[in-house]
């Protein structure tokens, strides 16, 4: 019976403990753009204006365990001060955007339309759309699926194509619907907090972590119990999805520019990115040398010096109204 009352406070405390944490990070890191509507719920965006003469639209979407701020300092902000409209996304389910249509929202498909529905929400018609990771997957099919929409594509260490071997047991885990929510309301709040700068360092390696990327980029939100199984999803259907999409990939009719690490230690650049290039008509390949998976942060320059390349390739757009 004491066993039993004991392991009974310790989950509690767990619990509480998340709870109070989800708290701090939200009151610490609060919504940084607006609620745009899309069918079932609403889609956090950060909107920047055009800051020199308007060169159309660029949509920004990040990878994995993230958020829009891992886009809108090094990405967005430069961006509009060179002329483009930007909206940066948080994905369904990630950061402060709802997931409509629950478990079927982490489809990159279904992600690809609530995004482009907020944007036409938001006055544009046509984008420049740049995946990083695993958002990838969601610029191909932007290319795919969306092509009245899409000017042209920029993928960013990109997954794309199926990979050897699987994912870490965890993500099974906290996607799953029985034991998922335990998992995710109890374990993954402590356990990523102890993981945090492990992961992070991971991410950048072999590259040093930018100075205040953490305070900057909010990546503690993921491990929100809610986030955390959502984005577990993300994750868990990936393999399947791009194992069906990536044989379409020759039907890409876009300019389409692919940027990546040679030294990338989370996504197998032999794989996505040399497979991708090769697949799609016309793709330019840029592999840095010396660079791990974050080439935004570690080569921004190239990065958007590449967007504006696209731009030029792309035709000609049409302006990039406000709503």
């Amino acid at each position: 019976m004491t066993f039993l009352i004991v392991f009974a406070l310790a989950l509690g405390l767990l619990w509480a403990f998340s709870l109070v944490m989800t708290l701090h990070f939200e009151r610490t890191f609060p919504p940084r753009g607006i609620r745009v509507p899309v069918t079932g719920g609403f889609l956090h965006v950060v909107d920047l204006a055009p800051r020199a003469p308007e060169r159309g639209a660029v949509v920004l979407l990040h990878g994995a365990s993230g958020n829009l701020a891992d886009m809108t300092g090094v990405l967005g902000e430069p961006l509009a001060q060179r002329g483009f409209r930007v909206l940066v996304f948080d994905r369904p389910g990630s950061g402060y955007s709802d997931r409509p249509g629950g478990i079927a929202a982490a489809q990159p498909d279904r992600q690809a339309q609530l995004v482009r529905q907020a944007a036409e929400a938001c006055g544009v018609r046509e984008a420049i759309v740049l995946g990083h990771s695993l958002a990838g997957a969601m610029a191909v099919n932007f290319a795919l699926d969306h092509k009245d929409f899409t000017r042209a594509v920029m993928l960013l260490s990109p997954v794309t194509r199926p990979w050897p071997g699987g994912i870490a047991a965890y993500y099974h885990i906290a996607a799953s619907r029985v034991f998922g929510p335990l998992f995710n309301g109890l374990i993954a709040m402590p356990a990523g907090l102890l993981q945090m700068r492990r992961a992070i360092t991971h991410v950048f390696a072999p590259n040093p972590v930018p100075p205040d990327f953490a305070r900057n980029t909010a990546p503690w939100l993921v491990l929100r119990p809610r986030a955390f199984g959502q984005n577990a999803q993300d994750v868990a259907v990936m393999h399947a999805f791009v194992t069906r999409q990536a044989p379409r990939e020759p039907q890409v009719s876009v300019p389409t520019a692919i940027i990546t690490g040679d030294r990338d230690g989370v996504v197998l650049t032999h794989i996505h990115a040399y497979g991708t290039a090769a697949a799609i008509p016309g793709a330019t390949l840029n592999v840095l040398k010396g660079v791990g998976h974050s080439p935004h942060h570690t080569a921004p320059d190239v990065v958007l010096d590449g967007i504006e390349a696209l731009a030029l390739r792309a035709k000609t757009p049409p302006r990039a109204g406000r709503a």
